[in-house]
């Protein structure tokens, strides 16, 4: 059950009319003097929210679209895998309260990192992994961890880590959806495989919050 099939399934007309969203995007809610941003894709942004919002010292999660080429994506556009763009996630956070590296260490027991241009049930580079620094002491944690990372599989990490490019805030319907939609929202996660998949990746490690 990919994404886009379960979004087909339900007819986005009606998706968009239970959730009561438009399409506007949720303008960008910066890092102030106390805050930080780190950005993230695992793939199916709905499922990355959950994690880091039960995170102590996160203060946002935003659903999004990154690494791409086209300006202003939209879902169908970034869905079908025409804008070079992949799923990811935007958090703001108190780095006084939760660390760059405690963060890395979430992202990676909520993703696959042994398979690329594809997170669980969705294929394609739209939902490829990656980490997308925005500093050199962000690139150096991100290289470390992932060699960390490297030591628990023997095959090769496929996770990209990139330089920051322009993130695209999600439509609105994508925000939260989990906390709109929570019956969709498992029905979606688990026919994905997403947890399946994670436990034998992670074991005991896997995730962090489930919702």
């Amino acid at each position: 059950m990919t994404r886009r099939g379960f979004l087909a399934g339900l007819g986005l007309a009606a998706t968009l009319a239970l959730t009561g969203a438009s399409l506007a995007q949720q303008p960008a809610q910066p890092g102030g003097a106390k805050t930080a941003v780190a950005i993230f894709a695992g793939g199916c942004f709905w499922c990355m929210e959950p994690p880091f919002d039960a995170l102590p010292g996160v203060i946002s999660t935003t659903s999004g679209y990154t690494s791409g080429q086209t300006p202003d994506p939209t879902y169908q556009q970034v869905s079908a895998g025409k804008t070079g763009h992949t799923e990811a996630m935007r958090i703001v956070y108190d780095p006084a309260k939760v660390s760059y590296e405690k963060l890395l260490h979430v992202f990676w027991r909520n993703h696959d990192p042994v398979t690329a241009n594809g997170q669980f049930c969705d294929h394609g580079s739209q939902y490829r992994a990656g980490i997308y620094y925005g500093s050199e002491k962000e690139r150096e944690l991100a290289e470390a961890s992932k060699t960390e990372v490297a030591k628990r599989f023997k095959q090769p990490i496929t996770t990209e880590i990139v330089a920051q490019t322009t993130f695209y805030p999600a439509e609105d319907y994508h925000q939260d959806y989990y906390k709109k939609n929570p019956i969709r929202y498992k029905i979606y996660r688990t026919g994905c495989g997403r947890d399946r998949r994670l436990n034998e990746l992670w074991g005991n490690e896997a995730g962090g919050a489930h919702s």
